[in-house]
């Protein structure tokens, strides 16, 4: 990894932003989708109020600038009709898709900074999250969002509560597109884990073609094991895999991140050294700086190589109280 630049990236004054897909569009720019919220209804409202935006740069690094809402409220009745979040973009044939969680609920949005993980508010919009997926001949949309989710929970198994955090990615050999998703047996308790599936097109059906998780993490003694946020890509013969070790016991560092590798996307093993990365960032301007926080980690991929990383991260005085947050980017070496 190279330095990370200051003020690289996209940040919005007046928004939580949080979670990048980053692409390069038919117009030779780079296109990032982002997730937002009003910052003054406070950040604990991504679920209840998050919407998916593109910014634009003429470089990688950035800084990005603010261009549309890309899917925005279109109704309770629908199951991505009040929240979008969590963007991946890829490029498959003719087509953009972007995948993403939506939510919807039954009480009133928020519209003040009061806490709706004290009550039953913030759990019900969890509950109800599902991956969705919409697509475009452009970059710049029109998108046509799917009206069902790609993927629904499997009551009675490991995944019964949601699917989310998508990561899809077009095996090069076969045109198929492989898409793992998060999610749990219990709700937002731990363990969060990873599970896959598969689709012959764009449209699915999304299959899942392993029945239990890629990682037969061991929470016997402590759910406190789970990993999330996955990023996804093909290395010409093989899948490569970065994820979030919420807890550390795998990478060694808590948040830290872990890389695994696979030839099917069934069979999955950690890399000799797993640690893929470390949230004490080297910047441009010489001072290296513990983040307490290196969230919705993703990739550029140019010529079918990585070679920008990028993370969602914030400035506070401890674990997920922020002054402000923001989409990092960190160049890799060629």
């Amino acid at each position: 990894m190279l330095p990370a630049p200051v003020g690289g990236g996209f940040e919005m004054e007046n928004y939580w932003v949080w979670g990048s897909s980053v692409i390069k569009g038919e117009d030779g720019k780079y296109h990032m989708f982002a997730s937002r919220w009003p910052k003054d209804i406070g950040f604990g409202k991504w679920v209840t109020n998050s919407e998916i935006v593109r910014a634009v740069s003429d470089t990688p690094v950035g800084p990005y600038t603010f261009q549309e809402v890309v899917l925005p409220i279109r109704g309770k009745d629908y199951f991505d009709g009040l929240v979008t979040h969590n963007p991946r973009i890829i490029k498959y044939g003719d087509y953009y898709l972007l995948y993403y969680f939506g939510t919807t609920y039954d009480f009133k949005i928020p519209e003040t900074n009061v806490n709706i993980w004290g009550d039953d508010r913030a759990r019900k919009a969890w509950m109800n999250k599902r991956i969705g997926m919409a697509y475009s001949k452009s970059v710049l949309g029109p998108w046509r969002r799917m009206d069902q989710p790609v993927l629904e929970p499997r009551p009675g198994k490991w995944d019964a509560t949601i699917t989310s955090n998508p990561a899809p990615v077009v095996n090069e050999k076969t045109g198929e597109i492989l898409l793992i998703y998060k999610s749990s047996t219990n709700g937002p308790e731990p363990p969060l884990l990873l599970g896959v599936s598969k689709a012959a097109g764009m449209q699915g059906p999304y299959l899942r073609i392993k029945d239990e998780p890629i990682f037969n993490l061991d929470t016997s003694k402590t759910n406190e094991n789970d990993v999330e946020d996955p990023f996804v890509w093909w290395a010409g013969d093989h899948y490569e895999l970065i994820m979030k070790d919420r807890f550390g016991h795998i990478c060694g560092e808590k948040g830290g991140g872990i890389h695994a590798l696979s030839k099917d996307g069934i069979h999955w093993e950690f890399a000799p050294n797993p640690l893929a990365y470390s949230k004490t960032i080297l910047w441009d301007n010489g001072k290296t700086v513990y983040q307490n926080h290196f969230e919705r980690p993703s990739l550029l991929i140019e010529d079918g190589k990585p070679t920008h990383l990028f993370a969602a991260t914030g400035i506070g005085s401890k674990e997920w109280t922020f002054e402000k947050t923001w989409n990092m980017v960190i160049p890799l070496k060629s």
